[in-house]
């Protein structure tokens, strides 16, 4: 089988009409439509009967990052709009840069950047005056210095009193209050992505309940979800396409929890499959060498690839894991990764995944094709005839992965 870098991102493309992008949320999160894959076979249902469709004792694993109000609209002299989008910060961790005050850097995109002519831009409301200085442009990105009164407010702060919430651009549409609310799990704890982790928005108190009531278990993660995740791939291969890294962080207890639950996971959408899988990985790297440092763990684009001949259980990997953050003395992992989840990978963390509708030729659709294969294309073509809405507004899927 090719390694992953030689797959042509042309054979994962389908027809996706405009009709069938979901342009606002269902009513209740719960009533969405729900597609299950399971043993090679397709079944219908509604999200809020999740529960029937899982066994009991198995940990569902979330991501509960907070979407950040992340862009920012600036006027120059000529009073001309001028947009501002942070996208992660320049050095700091994304945690630590939302606490930050009275000043912050960060890798932005810039609408309209040639109408910025002024050392800086500013920003008065809601009593807070919020200044904006280019430090460097980068080939992706512009570093913007941000400063601001009251020097007491945190970063986090200011974007929620100053900045407005960044929906998809395949929407194409401003965001609205409704998005405010809706664009955000009711778990959302960890403030930071620019994206929501979108196969959370249909989860409900209810749902939640029934989950319990079966002796279901839960367990959160944190990927900040960055900008890198609408990124095209342009090239022919996936050789030419750099990977967008994000950062995770997990503590120790529930990694030991994962451990524990070894075989019966279910990641509630792609960043959680992202985030477990790269701790199997950082475990196996971890085993190869316990004196190495944080940055020898994390994990790039094609490193999965690379260790696959080495051979370990989910016990044995996160075991290793737990053995170097103790010798090491810590109680979390703050960290990238760069995992790219793609054909012939199989997963080691988790047995399915709960996850929307995908946009064609990305790695999102790249990753679903990892765990059922080449079925990707019948549950898709089916989901297109049955009436289910698609991307992050769209309806659900429970996928068991394909043995």
């Amino acid at each position: 089988m090719k390694h992953p870098s030689q797959i042509s991102i042309s054979d994962f493309t389908y027809d996706l009409p405009n009709e069938k992008i979901a342009l606002y949320p269902m009513e209740k999160r719960d009533e969405s439509k729900l597609l299950v894959f399971k043993n090679q076979q397709i079944e219908e249902s509604q999200f809020k009967n999740l529960a029937s469709f899982i066994d009991k004792n198995t940990l569902l694993v979330f991501n509960n990052t907070k979407v950040i109000q992340a862009r920012l609209y600036f006027k120059n002299s000529k009073k001309q709009d001028i947009e501002i989008f942070c996208l992660e910060p320049n050095a700091k961790d994304v945690s630590m840069a939302m606490i930050a005050k009275q000043n912050a850097r960060w890798n932005c995109l810039v609408g309209n950047l040639k109408r910025w002519k002024e050392d800086e831009l500013q920003i008065e409301k809601n009593n807070i005056l919020l200044h904006a200085k280019i430090i460097e442009r980068q080939i992706n990105h512009v570093v913007i210095d941000f400063s601001w009164q009251p020097v007491d407010l945190s970063f986090a702060e200011v974007l929620e009193q100053l900045g407005n919430l960044p929906i998809p651009p395949y929407l194409k549409r401003e965001s609205e209050n409704i998005d405010i609310l809706r664009y955000q799990t009711i778990y959302a704890k960890q403030e930071g992505s620019v994206a929501a982790p979108t196969a959370g928005l249909h989860f409900t108190q209810e749902v939640f309940t029934s989950l319990k009531e079966k002796s279901i278990e839960t367990a959160s993660v944190t990927l900040h979800v960055g900008a890198g995740t609408f990124k095209p791939v342009k090239s022919k291969t996936m050789q030419g396409h750099d990977m967008h890294a994000e950062w995770i962080d997990v503590d120790i207890d529930t990694i030991k929890k994962l451990q524990q639950h070894e075989n019966n996971i279910i990641a509630v959408g792609t960043t959680s499959l992202r985030t477990i899988e790269t701790l199997y990985w950082m475990g196996v790297k971890a085993a190869l060498n316990k004196n190495s440092k944080l940055q020898g763990l994390e994990i790039k684009q094609w490193d999965v690839y690379e260790l696959s001949e080495k051979k370990l259980s989910v016990k044995e990997s996160l075991l290793a894991l737990i053995d170097w953050m103790n010798t090491n003395r810590l109680q979390k992992l703050l960290c990238q990764t760069q995992i790219l989840i793609a054909p012939p990978y199989e997963l080691k963390m988790a047995k399915g995944i709960i996850t929307n509708f995908h946009q064609p030729q990305s790695t999102l659709l790249l990753l679903i094709s990892a765990v059922v294969g080449q079925k990707w294309r019948d549950i898709y073509d089916y989901a297109l005839s049955h009436k289910f809405r698609f991307l992050s507004y769209g309806d659900s899927c429970l996928f068991f992965a394909s043995l």
